[in-house]
């Protein structure tokens, strides 16, 4: 065993009681990092699971169509009016070559054309208006996976089919097997059998959400050919606002991220990520201090033995290498400590809420980064609150040390 590191653990040993409170006082520390990081970065995969798992995280919609002048003939007093067009349901232009000059862009996971419109659901004397989604399944499972998300039947769109959500099917009393009527404005409609029920977790989606074909979709909205939307996923959900904008630039077309359409959420988010680094550093900082302060007292209490290490041969360096070396053993073995408090915390407190479903009511990200970087900012922590104690034992006069006792 090297020189310094035995002398190092001697002295530890020697202070035993100073260092089982500074190890606990360390395996706190990094127990509370790990657990708020590991709380927080669950909570955030969940809403985002939740928010993104339902949506694309980019939409590429139609030019808006200009408004209209209406004016009187040449010579007639008149005062020019603007009338905006009627809200209705349009198509991209030319939406095949867009989804071809988008095709291998840096970024894109998935494109999916999509026909999307209000409409209202018909079934005896029940009716309900809802938001009808024409959709290509094999496309738009690079958005969405639905089929993850079906409780009965499945994603089987030909002819006229459709597939609805658990809150629609309750209100309108429809089975798998079932039909309803869908009816759009311009009085285009069609009766529909139901292939599959969804549950999205959202009452919002549940029971409003209806698939149809695209094909389908295409007829009750008037858009033979078209398409109102491309969906698009991305492999870097933070980056879509950079995506979309790419986007825009290449096609001209209006380009919207999902952080344009949850800027709420985004913020929340940081907020959290923020709440959570303020709190970790000021437990670092403790950590530090902690440290320090034994070390410190060690260089003070054991001033003898160091002037009798500096009177024998001892280099500087080497003295300043067991304090350091204290340092990095407080940290290592500290930061273990705080791995199984961590550990502990974060299961306990997932297992002490839960859903009805028994599923954690606050997911908890347990990752081996996670634990990775909390022995390494723990071990680094060690070391530098060991560099000014470890400087000062160096400074040592051995003689005066020896001779004060």
């Amino acid at each position: 065993m090297p020189f310094e590191l035995l002398v190092a653990l001697r002295f530890l040993r020697e202070q035993r009681l100073q260092t089982i409170l500074i190890l606990l006082g360390i395996g706190v520390g990094v127990g509370v990092i790990i657990f708020l990081s590991a709380l927080i970065t669950g909570l955030q995969v969940s809403i985002i699971e939740r928010t993104l798992g339902s949506q694309a995280q980019v939409f590429v919609t139609p030019q808006e169509e200009a408004p209209r002048v209406h004016s009187l003939p040449a010579g007639v007093l008149q005062a020019v009016t603007v009338e905006r067009p009627p809200q209705r349901v349009r198509s991209i232009d030319g939406w095949t070559d867009v989804v071809g000059a988008l095709r291998g862009t840096r970024g894109i996971t998935g494109i999916a054309p999509t026909v999307s419109g209000p409409a209202i659901a018909v079934r005896g004397q029940g009716s309900i208006a809802l938001s009808v989604r024409g959709i290509e399944p094999t496309s738009y499972r690079a958005i969405v996976d639905v089929d993850d998300r079906l409780v009965e039947g499945d994603l089987d769109l030909t002819g006229f089919r459709a597939v609805v959500g658990t809150e629609l099917a309750r209100k309108l009393g429809v089975e798998v097997g079932g039909t309803i009527r869908i009816q759009t404005a311009g009085d285009r409609g069609g009766t529909y059998s139901i292939s599959g029920i969804f549950d999205y977790g959202s009452v919002t989606l549940n029971e409003s959400l209806v698939f149809v074909s695209l094909r389908g979709a295409q007829t009750l909205f008037g858009l033979e050919g078209g398409v109102s939307a491309l969906e698009i996923t991305t492999d870097e959900i933070f980056e879509a606002d950079a995506l979309a904008a790419r986007i825009r630039d290449r096609t001209g077309l209006p380009t919207e991220s999902w952080i344009e359409q949850n800027g709420d959420l985004l913020v929340g988010l940081r907020s959290q990520s923020m709440s959570s680094i303020m709190i970790q550093v000021f437990v670092i900082l403790a950590v530090a201090l902690g440290i320090a302060s034994v070390l410190a007292v060690s260089v003070v209490q054991k001033s003898r033995e160091i002037g009798i290490l500096r009177a024998t041969g001892t280099q500087t360096r080497s003295v300043t290498r067991i304090f350091l070396i204290q340092g990095a053993v407080l940290g290592s073995v500290g930061s273990l400590v705080g791995i199984g408090l961590g550990t502990f915390l974060a299961l306990f407190f997932a297992r002490l809420a839960t859903n009805p479903d028994g599923s954690a009511l606050f997911p908890v990200a347990l990752t081996a980064v996670l634990y990775g970087r909390s022995v390494a900012v723990a071990l680094i922590v060690g070391l530098l609150a060991a560099v000014l104690p470890a400087y000062n034992a160096s400074r040592m006069d051995p003689a005066t040390v020896i001779r004060n006792g």
